[in-house]
């Protein structure tokens, strides 16, 4: 029972470091894209393009080094161009939410399109959070992973083909932090 509670809160402090970052970003992007749109003229879907490149940047490695600091380091390089995937991803759904409300339903001005903005950031934050756990920052009992392709590496002896999947232990050459340095943490 003790486990599933320290579980429960590892996981509540880790969705509270997430949103801190993601409400830090959202700030960021808000800034940036109200500045190019309002403030330059430049049109709403590259205003938000940029200010999300931005955002990102920022995000990448507050959540690297902050919120997931406790899980395995896969490869700053492979886990910064997948975080960049998943966020166009991201990208992706809140641009059809602004494109939505400025080219279909026809409401344009600062209140439309903040608006379309948080609706769009909501929806791809819930995205981004299970996508980031599940390939960018990945747990420490995860099978080790090659850099150069970003796949499980095989394993001498298993055969081709074979992968690690019962791994607990550190890989030569990735950082790991237990969890428990988390926990005494706070």
């Amino acid at each position: 029972m003790a486990s599933l509670q320290r579980q429960f809160e590892h996981v509540v402090r880790e969705l509270a470091k997430f949103g801190s970052v993601g409400a830090i970003a959202f700030v960021i992007t808000m800034i940036v894209s109200n500045v190019l749109h309002a403030g330059l003229d430049v049109g709403p879907m590259t205003s938000f393009l940029v200010a999300t490149v931005v955002a990102t940047t920022f995000s990448y490695l507050a959540n690297r080094y902050w919120t997931f600091r406790h899980r395995d380091r896969s490869g700053v390089g492979r886990e910064y161009v997948i975080f960049f995937a998943l966020n166009g991803v991201g990208l992706v759904i809140t641009q059809l939410f602004i494109g939505f409300t400025i080219y279909v339903l026809r409401l344009e001005g600062p209140i439309a399109y903040n608006s379309a903005m948080i609706v769009g950031t909501g929806a791809a934050t819930l995205f981004r959070f299970w996508a980031y756990k599940k390939w960018v920052f990945l747990p420490t009992d995860a099978p080790p992973v090659d850099p150069a392709s970003g796949l499980p590496e095989p394993v001498d002896g298993d055969g081709p083909g074979a992968h690690r999947a019962d791994v607990a232990a550190p890989r030569l050459g990735h950082q790991v932090d237990t969890p428990t340095e988390d926990y005494a943490a706070h």
